[in-house]
């Protein structure tokens, strides 16, 4: 029996050789026949494929002296699986020059956080928050679904919206009974109640609010789709726009657009225009800290005395005075600070982790922002908004309107038409639109203030 064995297991692996060798002389025969996989689009071609793309053009040039280069082109592109652009630059790149050079792939994914905007991050806490105002949980699996019958919002992986949820400072309730809802975290909740609580002590106080922001227009954009946000009314259909969004095109002047204003509109020669130096996801990067604080100076002397300026948190407007010492920083330098503060080490043996305790005690009173001091010398007052809420700014609203009727008028792309047209565009944005965006930031903060209550009530009670 074992020697039967034994002599099946021989023949089975001689016929096994016996096929392999058999496919062998079959593919080497068809060699010439087999299609060649084609180099995916938009993926860079390396070093190794360039130098295929001249050998072939070598062969090809050699065994073919008098080919036509629309046909030599094509020929390498089938041979070589590598679009005709590419077989293009790569052989103008050789005949000028001689050599080829390494592939630079500049391209940047753009993460989930950066693709979804302002507006679809908005209305998916909506929807978290309708849940709540509807005496329900909202649980991961009840918002994914509900965000996926919305043809408005992005289609998004679970793994990505847990990414993006998290960015949005939303986690899942600590409590033994109810574990699995979304809540907010209680550091923004605070912030945002402290803000709201603020804002409207102002307003019981008579001060006048104005409302600082920013977007940006491209010179070549035309309206292509714009979102509609009918709680902003309007006497005209053409301003019925709440959030509006268009592409952005890198072959044309783009242009960053900072304006203030309050119920009374845009403050008179308070605009901030200047052209973008890359097209970046977010225009915050692209203002300077000192063009921001020069043109923030010129229009302090324009707005009432005791005003409230809000404004949100970017690098541009939230440069500090002083820079209070880090972890990054040196023992004897952090020892420097303290003691130029006037704090006395009684210990001499304490460890830098102690003496960055010391630092965390008295660094408020120094670290402050350069634009909410000079805002004090003209007896104005920055506020800032708390972070992830946009819609509490309704110069948002303002200059979606001003960007909409820009769009829906660019005819010419001409550079001079384009600022006539963005300057006629704020002018249209009268005192009674402010009050109509006005009015739905009110009805936002209530929404806000309403919901935290409710949430606290189902979870905590």
């Amino acid at each position: 029996m074992y020697i039967n064995d034994f002599s099946f297991t021989l023949y089975y692996c001689a016929v096994v050789i016996l096929f392999k060798s058999i496919f062998a002389m079959e593919k080497d025969n068809q060699n010439e026949v087999t299609p060649v996989k084609k180099n995916r689009c938009g993926k860079v071609v390396q070093l190794e494929q360039k130098k295929k793309i001249i050998y072939l053009y070598m062969d090809l040039k050699q065994k073919e002296p008098d080919i036509k280069y629309i046909d030599l082109k094509d020929k390498l592109s089938e041979r070589s699986g590598i679009g005709i652009k590419t077989i293009m630059k790569t052989l103008s790149e050789y005949k000028s020059s001689g050599t080829i050079s390494l592939p630079i792939n500049n391209k940047k994914r753009l993460t989930v956080i950066e693709k979804v905007d302002d507006y679809s991050k908005n209305k998916i806490r909506k929807k978290i928050h309708e849940f709540w105002f509807s005496k329900k949980i909202p649980s991961l699996r009840k918002i994914i679904q509900v965000v996926k019958n919305d043809p408005d919002l992005p289609n998004i992986s679970r793994t990505s919206f847990q990414r993006l949820l998290k960015d949005m400072q939303f986690e899942y309730s600590k409590t033994s009974s109810i574990n699995s809802a979304l809540i907010e975290r209680d550091d923004l909740v605070l912030c945002r109640r402290k803000y709201i609580s603020t804002l409207r002590r102002y307003r019981q106080e008579g001060r006048t609010i104005y409302y600082l922001g920013e977007t940006w227009v491209n010179v070549k954009d035309r309206s292509s789709k714009v979102w509609v946000d009918k709680s902003v009314k309007s006497n005209n259909n053409k301003f019925l726009r709440g959030w509006t969004t268009g592409s952005r095109n890198p072959r044309c002047k783009r242009f960053i657009v900072v304006h203030i204003g309050s119920f009374e509109g845009f403050v008179a020669d308070g605009l901030l225009c200047f052209e973008s130096n890359e097209n970046t996801v977010d225009n915050h990067n692209e203002i300077n800290c000192n063009t921001f604080f020069e043109w923030f100076c010129s229009i302090l002397p324009l707005l009432k005395d005791d005003a409230v300026i809000v404004m949100d948190n970017t690098p541009y407007n939230s440069m500090k005075k002083e820079q209070a010492p880090i972890i990054s920083w040196k023992k004897n330098a952090i020892l420097e600070w303290l003691e130029s503060k006037g704090v006395v080490i009684t210990e001499p043996g304490m460890v830098k982790f102690e003496l960055l305790q010391k630092v965390q005690q008295i660094k408020q009173q120094y670290e402050r922002l350069v634009v909410d001091e000079e805002a004090k010398k003209f007896n104005k007052i920055v506020l800032r908004l708390p972070q992830y809420h946009n819609e509490l700014n309704p110069i948002n609203s303002a200059l979606s309107l001003v960007k909409s009727h820009v769009k829906e008028n660019n005819t010419t792309y001409n550079l001079n038409d384009f600022r006539k047209l963005l300057n006629d565009s704020i002018k249209r944005v009268t005192p009674e639109k402010w009050s109509d965006c006005i009015s739905h930031t009110l009805k936002e903060e209530d929404t806000f203030w309403q919901v935290d209550f409710i949430s606290d009530k189902i979870l905590r009670n």
